[in-house]
């Protein structure tokens, strides 16, 4: 099926299912801890040896040699597999990072050997008796000291619209500042894990991946082996925030010591490998320079930003949102990135947006004081409606006012009082803060196959994974919305590259692209039913188990007189996305308390009021957003990599040293969806949010934290050693 128009009323948005607040329908397997995870999976394949990967112990350079005596020979060890042994390994497509290290050494932790063996306790002892003679090179770990050496990513060029230096050098009022962010890890609960089989010359992996296609498409690459003759199988992901999104080292050592003991073996990086070992967050330096009238109208608005990787790895991108987020006749971004000898940054949730608007939302917000103008009203008064650089293009729906106005009534923006240090409660000053938000809201073709069964079930089948996003829950719903059915009589099976090829989880599109799939394939099984039954498809109503014609009701398993009916279809995408841009907006509002005596942060209260289409289960995206805030604060307030900036590694390798927010962090959350559908992105007029929530919540921390103190700071995150010796003296 082919979506190229805007989209019709459909069965499915009569909403008896579809936009209802549902408990997840995988609920019950997670808190029973049935729920099958990749390394849990003791029912996939019998005689399941251990793998344990040992990290490289430098930066940069190259192993001289690797003596194995003493591992090989430990109790239990089966074998050991390294770059001398394992044959040709290369490299996929979206990881630029080598997956097992030798003779040349990329980055610390890269992978330099896997050892297998009975036990996992056997193979940990094994790993630590080898002994790896390096030649270690002078590697590059500080991107401050190098940024002006940076080269432009061909991914992400400059874009210029008017004449932003003459713009900016003749505004009345004008903002230069630099801000910076750290690196960042995803910090997961689940680590990165595989299991590992191989049967004739075919390989199958349980793994935990969110896109499957891409696995397969890099396995393929890695080990030179035909994608037909791989099968990966992930239905459910333990948290994957853009770090699992195709195969890393794991599911490679994994296949690779397979083969080599001709046994199943499984694999999980220990935690710290999961800092050093896989991807993260690229560090940011960035430059905003803004210039306005007199009255507050934006008229020049520049971005440049510093980020560094390994050779051929990607830019964080932090100008992304800036050419789409306000109005402003003049403006230029640039991005530039410097070779980087850490371990791999990559794909971490809203990448570009999360990080940029940490820069953007702060400097908007200085430039309101510049003016003396309300922050929230500086905003709207900036707000585009259609594509700067392209005015013929609209935005297919913005209501990013609508989220201001919004939040700043049920937030009570309006008892905020002007001033820093205004407002204090005992021995805590306490501020306000705001920021916009945006994310895109892309599209991607995605497949299902739908099942009649002679039980009257419905089964879904699609590779869709669940990273913990309520995927199970909507598809679920969509296909009993579209088949006339109750929920708990549709069953999902997700995360099979068996399965017909959806879009994945990543980027924020996922719930728009797999229903979509979904509402195609349900359509196809209609019109089978329609068939078996001898009737028109198009007058049939489908509602309470029965297919409704001419007003006479016939029960829908009736159609599986013959054995179960089955239909399979996809959904691919025409160019409205080229003729409208796909967006999803928002507001944040915070409330801090700052100590007035150490300079400990409190978040009091937050909101989040959101317009990202169709929203298909209140409760799924509330929580979905709440846990972006969530992520948003702690990149405000404590997330941090340690970079030794001599040895090149992070140093704080695991969740002791890895701060992120906990529940005691974070004590009310409250989350608005704004009534909106937008017909010119999927049939069921639904939009990705998961990504959203995480834009601008650290800037509108920072921002309340100016206003509480009088004190900003421009480089995340704001921990209190940068408030202390600043704070307003205490009478």
């Amino acid at each position: 099926m082919k979506f190229e128009t805007p989209a019709p009323p459909i069965p499915a948005a009569r909403l008896r299912i579809i936009g209802h607040p549902t408990d997840r329908i995988d609920g019950g397997l997670k808190v029973t801890g049935t729920a099958p995870y990749a390394y849990e999976r003791h029912d996939a394949v019998r005689r399941q040896a251990c793998g344990f990967i040992l990290g490289a112990a430098i930066a940069r350079g190259r192993i001289v040699s690797i003596q194995l005596g003493k591992a090989s020979t430990a109790p239990g060890v089966l074998g050991i597999v390294t770059h001398e042994n394992a044959g040709e390994v290369g490299v996929g497509m979206f990881y630029a990072a080598h997956p097992l290290a030798g003779p040349g050494v990329q980055h610390y932790h890269q992978a330099v050997a896997v050892v297998i063996a009975e036990t996992l306790e056997q193979a940990r002892a094994a790993a630590a008796a080898i002994r790896v003679e390096y030649e270690e090179d002078e590697g590059a770990f500080d991107l401050a000291a190098i940024r002006h050496e940076g080269v432009e990513p061909k991914a992400f060029p400059d874009t210029r619209l008017g004449d932003f230096d003459a713009a900016f050098a003749s505004a009345p009022v004008t903002l230069d500042e630099t801000y910076t962010t750290p690196d960042q890890a995803h910090a997961m609960m689940e680590p990165h894990a595989t299991i590992a089989a191989w049967q004739d010359g075919q390989l199958t992996l349980w793994t935990s991946i969110q896109i499957i296609q891409w696995g397969l498409r890099d396995l393929e690459k890695i080990l030179g082996l035909p994608k037909e003759r791989i099968r990966i199988s992930s239905p459910f992901i333990g948290g994957g925030f853009g770090g699992k999104a195709t195969v890393l080292a794991d599911a490679v050592l994994a296949a690779l010591a397979a083969r080599h003991v001709g046994r199943p073996v499984k694999v999980a990086l220990a935690r710290p490998l999961m800092f050093n070992n896989t991807t993260h967050r690229a560090a940011t330096i960035q430059r905003i320079r803004i210039g306005a009238t007199a009255e507050g109208r934006i008229t020049a608005f520049g971005h440049d930003s510093w980020d560094g990787n390994v050779a051929g790895g990607p830019s964080e991108r932090s100008p992304l949102p800036a050419p789409l987020l306000y109005a402003a006749a003049h403006r230029r971004t640039a991005v530039r990135q410097v070779r980087l000898d850490l371990p791999e940054a990559n794909a971490m949730r809203a990448p570009g947006e999360a990080s940029g608007l940490m820069a953007i939302e702060v400097a908007m917000d200085e430039m309101a004081e510049k003016l003396g103008i309300d922050p929230v009203e500086f905003r709207i008064l900036n707000d585009t409606q259609t594509d700067p650089a392209r005015p013929a293009r609209p935005f297919s729906s913005r209501r990013l006012v609508d989220c201001l106005r919004v939040g700043a009534e049920r937030f009570g923006w309006s008892r905020r009082r002007a001033g820093q240090g205004a407002a204090r409660e005992g021995d805590w000053l306490v501020g306000m803060g705001v920021a916009a938000a945006i994310r895109g809201g892309p599209i991607s073709p995605s497949a299902a196959r739908i099942r009649l069964g002679t039980d009257g079930r419905v089964t879904v089948e699609t590779d869709m994974t669940d990273i913990g996003t309520g995927s199970y829950t909507i598809i679920g719903q969509v296909a009993a919305e579209m088949m006339g059915v109750p929920l708990d009589r549709v069953t999902v099976r997700l995360g099979d590259s068996d399965f017909p090829r959806s879009t994945g989880s990543l980027g924020q599109r996922g719930a728009a692209s797999s229903t979509a799939g979904v509402y195609a394939a349900c359509v196809a099984l209609r019109d089978a039913v329609a068939r078996r039954l001898g009737l028109n498809a198009a007058d049939l109503v489908f509602e309470g188990g029965d297919v409704i014609s001419n007003g006479r009701r016939i029960p829908l398993i009736q159609a599986t007189g013959e054995g179960e009916v089955v239909a399979e279809d996809g959904m691919v995408f025409g160019d409205l996305a080229e003729r409208y841009v796909h967006s999803t907006f928002g507001a944040h509002f915070v409330e801090v308390g700052v100590h007035a005596f150490t300079g400990e942060t409190r978040i009091r209260r937050a909101l989040a009021v959101c317009a990202a289409g169709r929203i298909l289960n209140p409760k799924a995206a509330r929580s979905q957003v709440i846990g972006a805030m969530a992520m948003g604060y702690g990149a405000a307030l404590m997330e941090e990599l340690a970079v030794d900036k001599r040895r090149g590694f992070f140093v704080n390798h695991d969740l002791a040293g890895y701060e992120v927010p906990v529940h005691a962090d974070i004590p009310h959350q409250e989350v608005i969806f704004l009534d909106e559908v937008d017909p010119t992105v999927s049939p069921l007029q639904a939009k990705g949010v998961g990504e959203l929530g995480i834009c601008g919540a650290a800037a509108a921390v920072a921002n309340a934290i100016y206003h509480a103190t009088g004190i900003r700071v421009r480089d995340y995150p704001i921990t209190l050693d940068k408030l202390l010796e600043r704070l307003p003296e205490v009478a």
